[in-house]
């Protein structure tokens, strides 16, 4: 068989050759005559350089660039809708920039009548034990809080005991997952409690290994935040509640606001685990034009440079977007409802 198809392939290419006139067999003929016996198409060698829809993506890879460790970047004006993302699409661990979906999770529980921010819940205080010993680390109710005392302490401090003990009210994980499959945030995925997830951190090291446990893309945690900033899953009250409790945080100065103005508004969540640092929110200039930002950093050496490479990219974000600010007196998104935009001279 395999003789049959050699014989069939030299005989289209004799034929093809014998259409050539003595003396013009040339390199580029024979070249030529098989391109026609075998089908073969012609292509120049493949281009991976990289290209960039605008300067502002072209600026953002440039600050993000991977070397020292794997850097995940995604930005929406909330104006334009223009986006930028440099990994976009590539999963990074969450740390406590999951507590957002948290927060949202218990307020939607609110505004259907399930939840009160009113009631009392317990932290939940991790019992000593060693990593890995057991599949959920153990914990024990501690002091009674109010929701709304745990959802600041979750959100404008990273309390972790204040974050299971309204993790534990909603569900759990599970629970949370299903908010945000519901929201369409399909990368999402929180596996673990925060107890278990601090106590088992440094299994990986994630400026080489991507665990999907616990982890989002940018990409999709930017569309949460803008999601969120303009009302499409919760309730005028609700909405109002968690962005101003998130531009009440405290943690994290040295990230998307060490290099912004006083004058420039950050509702924000930072993260921060073993060789990772990560902050995400929206940030509104003075003219409120508001922009949603996923920064997370892994690698860099040590802590202070990762959120350095935070701050540098943040403020990269608010200036590039800057131009497209200076069209616009007003880009506020009322709770429910889409854009009021005002043109500015």
């Amino acid at each position: 068989m395999k003789f049959g198809i050699v014989n069939r392939i030299a005989a289209s290419v004799a034929l093809a050759l014998a259409a050539v006139a003595p003396g013009q067999a040339s390199s580029d003929t024979l070249e030529t005559a098989f391109d026609s016996a075998l089908g073969t198409d012609l292509r120049a060698p493949q281009d991976f350089t990289a290209r960039y829809d605008n300067a502002l993506s072209q600026r953002i890879a440039m600050i993000a660039e991977g070397s020292r460790g794997r850097i995940g970047v995604a930005a929406i004006d909330l104006v334009t809708g223009q986006e930028v993302a440099v990994l976009g699409d590539q999963r990074f661990p969450m740390a406590s920039t999951s507590k957002i979906a948290i927060a949202a999770t218990f307020l939607e529980g609110v505004d259907q009548g399930r939840f009160s921010l009113t009631s009392e819940y317990p932290l939940m205080v991790p019992v000593s034990s060693k990593p890995f010993s057991s599949a959920v680390a153990p914990v024990k109710a501690g002091t009674y809080h109010t929701a709304a005392e745990l959802l600041e302490l979750m959100l404008t401090r990273s309390s972790n005991t204040a974050t299971d003990g309204l993790l534990k009210v909603v569900g759990g994980p599970a629970a949370v997952n299903d908010w945000a499959r519901r929201a369409g945030i399909t990368s999402y995925n929180l596996t673990r409690d925060i107890a278990t997830l601090v106590r088992d951190d440094g299994e990986f090291d994630p400026s080489s290994h991507v665990d999907i446990r616990d982890s989002v893309t940018p990409r999709d945690m930017a569309r949460l935040l803008a999601g969120l900033y303009q009302g499409k899953w919760l309730s005028p009250a609700s909405h109002d509640l968690l962005i101003s409790t998130m531009e009440k945080c405290r943690t994290g100065p040295r990230r998307i606001p060490a290099l912004l103005s006083a004058e420039v508004t950050v509702a924000h969540k930072t993260g921060s685990l073993n060789n990772t640092s990560s902050d995400v929110g929206i940030v509104t200039g003075p003219n409120g034009h508001p922009v949603a930002m996923a920064i997370y950093v892994t690698g860099q050496g040590a802590r202070a440079k990762r959120e350095d490479r935070i701050a540098m990219i943040a403020r990269e974000l608010y200036d590039g977007y800057g131009e497209s600010a200076r069209q616009w007196a007003s880009a506020r998104y009322p709770a429910g409802g889409s854009a009021t935009t005002v043109a500015a001279n």
